[in-house]
């Protein structure tokens, strides 16, 4: 029974003989067992699933579990899960965010530490371990992330526009400045007015992971919002590159050569700029048909390609986080490593080939069909009531692992996907990303935007060189100094 209960058909956790029947058959132990019972709480995505439906009855046949699923409104989902912990009333497996309060549980032992037993398992070991290192705690790793790519950040760019004034994408910031001066100043779009920019800005210029300074500061050697220079922690707005980015934007907003409003406009405001064929250039995220077809909407002739983001020195990007949260497993509910272990090999079997598919392409021939070379969409709207729901709060990398037919997409989606998968071999990480400071607890929105407001006010030119050095020393007295010793004593505390 033993071996029943740590088998599956993906890997046997002992890592011996049923590795050699391959991670996608069922072996005959878990054939002959009764369904492991399994729990599982996640946020809830579009439409609640209808209980029994085909993806969670193909989900418990090839994985062998008696599968039930809590689905909690993604807008109530943190404080339910407070709740959960508080009362323990857990599954056997829960999906996480990394934020203080988790934080304190992990620490507090309520849930395993699953870091020793990845090396088990044939497909979570498989992923990047940058993927785990983002979500450990003190060193510890207590979760599977629902994995997200670490760098997804492009240059995407209007083609047409750089041929027709013969611009290459820029690297150095002398060349973005020389780009954005072309398309601001020599009119493009052939219309006889000063009315395209190279970029557009909005007043979430400079936070958070898609920051547009820290993107571009990152390419001429920057941080990733933080440095570690001799153990001590460096702000990235302390460091030069992101200073002579700032230069770079103070000068492009005095030739007005960025939009003017920036720090108050919303980005779906930027969005319909973008849209009516009024700017060159983008660093996103997101992908380039996308904006390929709402631009040509409005101007049939524009022609947008995408391009890897580069320095001087070459490619280089910040990471981001990685993931969606993390699937967790409480101690109290799984109390024996022998149902560790399984709860582990039903995860690890989400990631199969079979499975894999299933939650990014769903069922064949009702929401994919096999065209050869590539597969092809039956119906988007069934899709994303059926299938979405899983794809988005279960473990997959995409079309990136164990899919073996991609999809039929266009050659500039698959340009871009392509640089987006190649990212991860050139992103820089953020050494704070998982850290614990307690002013960054208390006041670190407060310290953050102090910093915003500075840049915002030294762009626009309210302030000179000598009033933004003064800016950095109000946020260190008013806590930022004491935020870089914590995270330095928390650095060297994981590393240990």
């Amino acid at each position: 029974m033993l071996l029943a209960a740590c088998g599956g058909g993906s890997n046997d956790s002992s890592g011996k003989e049923s590795d050699s029947k391959g991670s996608d058959s069922t072996t005959t132990e878990q054939a002959d067992s009764k369904p492991f019972p399994l729990s599982l709480v996640v946020n809830q995505v579009g439409e609640i699933p209808s209980a029994g439906n085909e993806i969670e009855q193909a989900i418990m046949k090839y994985t062998n579990t008696d599968l039930s699923i809590q689905w909690i409104p993604e807008s109530a989902y943190d404080e339910k899960v407070n709740v959960m912990i508080a009362s323990d009333e857990l599954p056997t497996v829960i999906k996480l965010g990394f934020n203080p309060t988790i934080v304190s549980a992990l620490k507090s032992d309520l849930f395993w530490e699953i870091g020793p037993y990845l090396s088990e398992y044939k497909n979570l070991s498989a992923q990047n371990k940058l993927f785990y290192d983002n979500i450990s705690v003190d060193g510890k790793v207590y979760g599977v992330p629902l994995f997200r790519e670490l760098g997804r950040a492009t240059l995407h760019y209007r083609q047409d526009w750089f041929d027709s004034l013969q611009l290459t994408t820029p690297k150095t910031l002398d060349d973005w400045y020389n780009v954005m001066k072309a398309i601001g100043e020599q009119d493009p779009d052939k219309n006889g007015q000063r009315d395209t920019y190279g970029m557009l800005l909005d007043k979430k210029y400079n936070q958070g992971a898609a920051s547009t300074l820290t993107r571009l500061s990152v390419t001429q050697g920057g941080p990733n919002k933080w440095a570690v220079e001799n153990g001590e922690f460096v702000p990235e707005f302390m460091t030069k590159p992101f200073q002579d980015t700032l230069l770079l934007f103070r000068k492009l907003y005095a030739e007005k050569l960025i939009n003017q409003d920036f720090a108050v406009v919303d980005a779906a405001e930027i969005d319909k700029v973008y849209e009516s064929g009024r700017s060159a250039m983008r660093i996103s995220g997101g992908n380039a048909q996308s904006i390929q077809d709402k631009l040509v909407k409005n101007v049939p002739t524009a022609l947008t390609d995408v391009a890897a983001l580069e320095g001087g020195e070459g490619r280089r990007l910040p990471g981001e986080s990685g993931n969606a949260g993390f699937l967790a497993i409480p101690k109290s509910t799984v109390k024996t490593e022998a149902d560790l272990k399984r709860a582990l090999t039903f995860i690890d079997q989400l990631m199969d080939p079979e499975m894999a598919t299933l939650l990014v392409k769903g069922i064949q021939d009702k929401h994919w069909v096999d065209k050869g070379e590539f597969t092809e969409p039956l119906d988007k709207e069934a899709y994303t009531r059926d299938v979405k729901p899983y794809r988005d709060t279960l473990p997959q990398r995409g079309e990136n692992y164990n899919i073996d037919k991609p999809s039929k997409e266009s050659d500039l989606f698959r340009k871009n996907q392509k640089i987006g998968g190649e990212n991860e071999q050139f992103i820089v990480t953020n050494p704070a990303l998982n850290l614990e400071s307690a002013t960054y607890t208390d006041r670190g929105s407060e310290l953050e935007q102090m910093i915003t407001d500075a840049e915002t006010k030294f762009i626009m030119g309210q302030i000179d060189e000598a009033g933004w050095q003064k800016e950095i020393e109000n946020w260190k007295s008013a806590g930022g100094e004491q935020m870089m010793k914590e995270y330095g004593e928390a650095y060297a505390k994981s590393n240990k």
